[in-house]
């Protein structure tokens, strides 16, 4: 990808910071952010940065119609605040969508979508498949799999090129550590300052962990491949980590002298996830990080902002 016109959603927050950063090397960049979530200090020096809201189409069309890429990582991400507020979740993560969806009726661009494991709900046949029946336990989950399904629709019907991405559970630098966010940032946070890990539950749920970097070049390769347009791709590594490794390995690389407690499960946690990533394999995704790697990498970041 070079020489393109690029937008990004979402780009100063979490993923697609590390999207932009990565695209623009080669590429213009602007990244439209309503700085919610989002940090300005994520957004890369050579960027175009534009602070609106994609529930707001008169901000974002003409900048959406022009681009020859969009990667839309813009959403109300917590699952927690769905439950909360619903409608606000609705709001930003479909009605935003399809703002994207109608401005690249006017232009010629590509939309990769940042859907997320959450549309299978709590599916036991591991590992899943792109082909399972959704079954989302919450309506942030909802969100995600009605916004795949116009995605599907304006691919059929208005010929507009689309990849939706199911990420499972992204790591990296620049993850918030609050109490909404992933559980390897949280639990970070709380080595760093020697603080108790806290699980919820008895620690054998699993999880398949996948490191930032790797989610950005699975996007940037489904951008790339016409093969993947119209398409639905799991991102993870194929792999399964218990909570309770997770916490051990990062009292490990962190040195803390933090100790392990276990709280009451949370209601709607699901018990075990896993993905098969066979299909984004054949787009040429290998995943390159492992899980010690990504956490050390990780930790490096959070302890010189500690």
């Amino acid at each position: 990808m070079k020489n393109k016109l690029v937008v990004v959603t979402g780009g100063a927050g979490f993923i697609g910071s590390h999207i932009a950063w990565e695209v623009s090397m080669d590429n213009d960049v602007v990244i439209i952010d309503n700085l919610y979530t989002g940090k300005r200090e994520n957004v890369p020096p050579a960027a175009k940065f534009v602070q609106a809201d994609i529930r707001d189409y008169e901000s974002i069309a003409e900048l959406i119609s022009h681009a020859d890429y969009v990667f839309h990582e813009a959403a109300q991400v917590s699952v927690v605040e769905s439950v909360r507020d619903p409608v606000f979740t609705e709001e930003v993560n479909v009605i935003g969508t399809l703002n994207i969806l109608r401005a690249l009726m006017e232009g010629y661009g590509k939309l990769i979508f940042a859907s997320s494991a959450a549309v299978y709900g709590d599916n036991l046949n591991l590992p899943l498949k792109e082909t399972e029946t959704p079954k989302p336990l919450s309506p942030y989950g909802v969100t995600k799999l009605t916004a795949e399904q116009y995605l599907r629709v304006f691919n059929e019907l208005y010929g507009i090129p689309t990849v939706s991405l199911r990420y499972f559970n992204v790591f990296g630098p620049r993850q918030s550590a609050n109490q909404y966010a992933g559980v390897i940032s949280i639990f970070i946070n709380s080595a760093l300052k020697n603080e108790p890990l806290v699980i919820f539950g008895d620690g054998k749920q699993t999880r398949d962990f996948i490191y930032i970097k790797d989610v950005v070049k699975a996007n940037v390769l489904a951008a790339e491949s016409s093969r993947a347009n119209g398409r639905i791709f799991n991102v993870a590594t194929g792999g399964q980590t218990t909570i309770l490794e997770l916490a051990m390995k990062i009292i490990e690389i962190t040195g803390t002298t933090s100790s392990i407690i276990f709280d009451k499960p949370r209601p709607g946690d699901i018990r075990h996830s896993q993905a098969d990533i066979s299909e984004i394999r054949k787009l040429g995704f290998e995943p390159e990080w492992t899980l010690e790697e990504g956490l050390k990498k990780t930790v490096e970041w959070y302890r010189i902002r500690a």
